[in-house]
């Protein structure tokens, strides 16, 4: 699969332009890659977000460098390094406020009883986003050639443009190498306000069994991330409807048996979402 350079349009280009403004250590990064004779660029949700205009200070970047050379090049070029991820290609770095990670281009096979891959080295960029969990992660800003290029091999930006959900390969496959990847999308449609698209939900509710083999300490963190998102009541409704919920917090759903006693709502459930909604509006108030 060739590279995919799309036009983003006026607002995508101010957004790249943001991201150099305010991750100017992004080019610096690329040009240390560049001086070596390597490919770098930003990938993933950091795409995804400059060009929503919500850009943080964690960076993620892919390479053609493998692991060993990524991390000479950071150790010249950070404060801190670490490499715990090195193994899956990852090596990570800290420089002032911004922490980055950068993974060598790679393809990965799954055993159906874990989601741990068997990670090997890959030779394209469009290979490597191929892997990603959705469309809209699966964009890349290439910051090594004259100009910065776009890749976008899955249509993330359109995509992105009407906020939906959709994986790069089929939802099954997705799921099937990954059931994190279910819990994952509930939660980026609450924190995004995204919708799921159809094929998405269906495979999440035939595939929900598969959640099982992620651990417990996993899938509190997917949901700990949820709660804590501008939209916490979509992304529990789409677990409990998906019956997601059902396996991996079943007090969930069964609260819709219970008949509210103070009949302000039909039932526990709907009673339970408001309070959590009425207790976010009072921490945004208070400053929280």
């Amino acid at each position: 699969m060739s590279a995919k350079k799309t036009n983003l349009g006026a607002a995508g280009e101010l957004a790249i332009g943001s991201l150099i403004e305010k991750a100017p250590l992004a080019s610096s990064l690329a040009q240390a890659f560049k001086e070596k004779g390597f490919r770098l660029a930003l990938v993933g949700g950091p795409v995804r977000d400059a060009i929503l205009g919500r850009l943080g200070n964690d960076l993620d970047f892919t390479t053609d460098a493998h692991p060993h050379e990524t991390k000479k090049i950071l150790k010249e070029w950070a404060d801190n390094v670490w490499d715990t991820g090195i193994v899956f290609g990852t090596v990570a770095g800290k420089r002032d406020e911004t922490t980055v990670e950068v993974t060598t281009y790679r393809t990965e096979k799954y055993e159906e009883s874990s989601r741990k891959p068997d990670v090997e080295f890959g030779d394209t960029i469009e290979g490597d986003l191929s892997r990603r969990d959705f469309t809209v992660n699966a964009m890349a800003l290439e910051l090594t050639t004259e100009k910065p290029e776009f890749i976008d091999p899955f249509g993330g930006i359109g995509d992105l443009t009407k906020r939906i959900l959709r994986t790069p390969a089929s939802a099954e496959q997705s799921f099937s190498d990954d059931p994190l990847r279910m819990m994952r999308a509930a939660r980026f449609a609450a924190q995004l306000n995204f919708e799921i698209d159809e094929s998405v939900i269906s495979a999440m509710q035939s595939m929900a069994s598969r959640i099982s083999i992620i651990s417990a300490e996993r899938v509190r963190e997917e949901f700990v991330k949820l709660l804590m998102s501008s939209n916490p009541r979509l992304g529990i409704t789409i677990l409990v409807d998906t019956g997601l919920a059902a396996l991996v917090l079943p007090e969930i759903p069964k609260l819709r048996l219970e008949i509210d006693e103070h009949h302000h709502h039909k039932d526990v459930y709907e009673h339970s979402i408001t309070v959590l909604e009425q207790a976010i509006s009072q921490e945004e108030r208070l400053g929280g």
